[in-house]
């Protein structure tokens, strides 16, 4: 089941650290199947507030999500990303073929449980 890394990122100062954070990144999602599907970009607010930029980075799974954000490669380069930036981050996993909102019941259930 696919697992997206998904971060709001804002306060950006961009600068030379960015920049080269930005060339770097690719090479560090390749070899764990990652790629963007959603890299900042215009939006249109609907409700509440917002700030920031979203960034949606699909993996193969979670296990692979939690190789790349623990790899060498991506630890090398994620300082030059947090010292310019605040950042919210997770990881999260796809629903299943067919999912439909009420089947969120049952997990809301067995949480109070």
């Amino acid at each position: 089941m696919p697992t997206y890394a998904v971060a709001r990122i804002r306060d950006v100062n961009v600068g030379p650290e960015i920049v080269e954070y930005l060339q770097r990144i690719d090479a560090t999602l390749k070899p764990f199947g990652g790629g963007f599907k959603v890299h900042g970009g215009e939006f249109e607010l609907l409700e509440g507030s917002w700030t920031g930029d979203l960034i949606v980075i699909e993996f193969p799974d979670r296990r692979q999500a939690r190789a790349w954000y623990a790899s060498q490669a991506y630890r090398q380069i994620l300082p030059l990303r947090t010292k310019h930036s605040q950042a919210d981050v997770i990881l999260i996993d796809t629903v299943a073929e067919g999912h439909r909102a009420t089947d969120v019941l049952d997990r809301l259930a067995s949480q109070r449980d």
